[in-house]
């Protein structure tokens, strides 16, 4: 992305806050602005971590729910292009029972990201259990689930931007003054 175009993880938003973005990106401030609000990636790096994490926030919000298959990190997710998640639900006549699979995969950049960021793509693919599309419903069960749900995903979008304009990663191991 060039400085001087809109990010383009923001579209929708007002111009004013994306002037703001934009102006963050062009001072190469916007990563320090989100490690002050997000010091630290969350710990969950396993798939086993991670099915056992979507799984407790499943339990917590959406009891009657399916039960989940799979859920895995998936490094072949094209993360700056489509998708950061995906859910699935298979249906399968097995005899005289209809069987669903229902499997969430999380694009793999989520490893190194603050659990608020994994928090909230994790919300969005549960809330998909439940709601297919992004409509009024599902956006009240993403808000059920993670009251802060739209700051976090406003919050992911600018570090996308970040990203796209040529920022640092700033959670991974290769990002720490150390490393």
């Amino acid at each position: 992305m060039s400085h001087q175009s809109s990010p383009r993880y923001l579209a929708g938003y007002s111009t004013a806050l994306v002037e703001q973005v934009r102006q963050l990106i062009v001072a190469d401030r916007l990563g320090e602005v989100l490690l002050k609000k997000y010091p630290q990636a969350h710990a969950v790096r396993t798939d086993t971590a991670l099915y056992d994490y979507v799984q407790e926030m499943k339990n917590r919000h959406l009891r009657n729910a399916g039960p989940l298959s799979k859920v895995a990190f998936d490094g072949s997710l094209q993360t700056l292009r489509n998708a950061l998640g995906t859910h699935t639900s298979i249906s399968r006549v097995q005899g005289t029972k209809l069987k669903a699979k229902r499997e969430i995969r999380v694009a793999t950049v989520f490893k190194e990201m603050p659990e608020e960021f994994l928090r909230m793509i994790v919300v969005h693919e549960l809330a998909h259990t439940k709601e297919r599309e992004h409509d009024k419903a599902f956006y009240q069960l993403c808000r059920h689930m993670a009251p802060d749900y739209h700051q976090l995903e406003f919050d992911l979008r600018c570090y996308l931007s970040h990203l796209d304009a040529g920022g640092r990663p700033l959670w991974s191991a290769a990002a720490s003054p150390t490393a």
